[in-house]
C-alpha cells in the first residue's frame, strides 16, 4: 500500500508530498555532499519524480558537475537555505530527497553508501561520548 510522505524546509516556506513506497536510503561521503549538508555525509532516499510534488513554495536550484562527472541539481529553500533534494539528468525519473527534511524520519532505511574513500574519520559517532 502506498504511503503519503511529507516534508519540508526549516522555516516551512517549502513543503512537499510524495505518494508511494519509500525506497532504501543511501549515505554519500563525497566532498560536495559534505559541503552542501555542512556535515560528515549526506543521507538521501530515492523517490519517483512523477509522484513527488511541492504543495507550498518552490525551491531554488544550484547545478554543478560532481566528481563523478555527472551533473547534479541541488534544490533548496530560498528563504532558510535548507537542502531538500537532488536531481540529475542521468536519472530523470528520480529525485533524491534529503532524509532530514522528512516529517517522519523513521521511514529511513539505509541500504548503501558511496564515496567511502572521501569519508572523514570522525563520521563514526563514538557511543561512549557523553550525551544528555
Amino acid at each position: 500500500m502506498s504511503k503519503l510522505i511529507s516534508g519540508g524546509c526549516l522555516c516551512g516556506a517549502t513543503r512537499f508530498q510524495y505518494t508511494g513506497d519509500p525506497g532504501d536510503a543511501a549515505y554519500c561521503h563525497c566532498e560536495d555532499c559534505r559541503r552542501v549538508t555542512g556535515s560528515a555525509f549526506n543521507v538521501s532516499i530515492a523517490f519517483a519524480a512523477a509522484d513527488f510534488e511541492f504543495v507550498d513554495g518552490a525551491p531554488k536550484t544550484f547545478t554543478k558537475r560532481a566528481d563523478s562527472g555527472n551533473e547534479l541539481t541541488r534544490h533548496f529553500c530560498g528563504d532558510c537555505g535548507s537542502p531538500l533534494y537532488t536531481s540529475s539528468p542521468r536519472h530523470p525519473d528520480a529525485v533524491y530527497v534529503k532524509a532530514g527534511v522528512l516529517d517522519d524520519p523513521t521511514l529511513i532505511k539505509p541500504a548503501s553508501q558511496s564515496w567511502l574513500g572521501s569519508a572523514v574519520p570522525w563520521a563514526h559517532i563514538d557511543p561512549d561520548l557523553p550525551g544528555d
